[in-house]
């Protein structure tokens, strides 16, 4: 957009909720879409470059600071960020110790992982919608989404790397066979051959959904209450448009209000994202 007054609302939100996309034109060239048609005609296999940059940018920032505070901790009186990240760690670790009965030295390092970067990209959307679209916009980028946990690719990305890892430790905890009579053996289970074999395809039908179905919830949870956060941003932020009126006095009181509200929300969905992974995993270590 050359300016937020030559566009109408619609394509006001339009233009918010639209991806920095490259991929292949139509014409076999590659680069980044300059419209909903040519992001459309790129298919599949085209990347969101502003979430790319901007989750490897915030997961950059998040091992940065831990890395500093791991090589300057001190035993005696912490300082505020080393009690800060301190607090974190231990506010993970009863979570870890709280809901995994397994033992595995790689759940509590990626409940910590998964809860700061999340929590980081989700706090990008108390940044006023325009201010970075904009600044993007002086530089020749068309569009600039900022929070990458609107963008599904990203959630369903964490979501299935998580799927992955329970998986795996699914079968090398229980083993194939073992894995394989969770599918098949449960809920209903039966002494008589007979009826194990009838439940079979019953027991594999209602657990292959199950399992199916948490990386969906996993991610769209994620991505579904990040996304309408953004959306009522970009909507109050329209309220702006009308210059110096009541509407758009209203607009300020509302976008601190929801701004504040917001910050519940932010911190609330990445701590579920990371209680689920440590459940899923939990789930993976336990013998049936």
């Amino acid at each position: 957009m050359s300016s937020e007054a030559t566009l109408t609302s619609s394509a006001y939100i339009k233009h918010h909720l639209t991806n920095l996309t490259y991929g292949r034109h139509s014409d076999g060239s590659w680069g980044i879409a300059h419209g909903a048609d040519e992001i459309k005609e790129m298919g599949f296999w085209a990347i969101h470059l502003d979430t790319m940059f901007w989750s490897i940018l915030l997961g950059v920032l998040f091992l940065a600071v831990f890395r500093k505070v791991a090589k300057n901790v001190v035993a005696g009186v912490p300082d505020g960020m080393q009690n800060f990240v301190e607090w974190i760690i231990d506010f993970i670790d009863e979570n870890v110790r709280g809901s995994f009965t397994g033992k595995n030295d790689l759940v509590a390092p990626l409940a910590l992982t998964l809860f700061c970067w999340i929590l980081l990209m989700n706090v990008m959307d108390l940044i006023p919608v325009d201010v970075i679209p904009m600044l993007a916009q002086l530089i020749g980028i068309p569009y600039m989404k900022v929070v990458p946990s609107t963008d599904p690719n990203a959630t369903f990305a964490m979501a299935i790397g998580v799927f992955v890892l329970t998986i795996y430790y699914s079968i090398k905890i229980k083993g194939v066979s073992g894995f394989a009579a969770e599918l098949t053996m449960q809920p209903f289970e039966s002494k008589n051959i007979v009826l194990k074999l009838l439940f079979i395809p019953i027991n594999f039908i209602l657990e292959f959904v199950s399992l199916i179905a948490r990386p969906i919830s996993h991610s769209l949870r994620l991505f579904g209450n990040m996304y309408a956060g953004e959306m009522i941003f970009i909507l109050i932020a329209i309220m702006f448009s009308g210059g110096l009126s009541v509407v758009a006095v209203a607009g300020g009181g509302l976008q601190l209000v929801w701004a504040i509200f917001h910050i519940l929300i932010i911190t609330l969905q990445a701590f579920i994202f990371m209680v689920l992974t440590i459940v899923y995993l939990d789930m993976a270590h336990q013998h049936h």
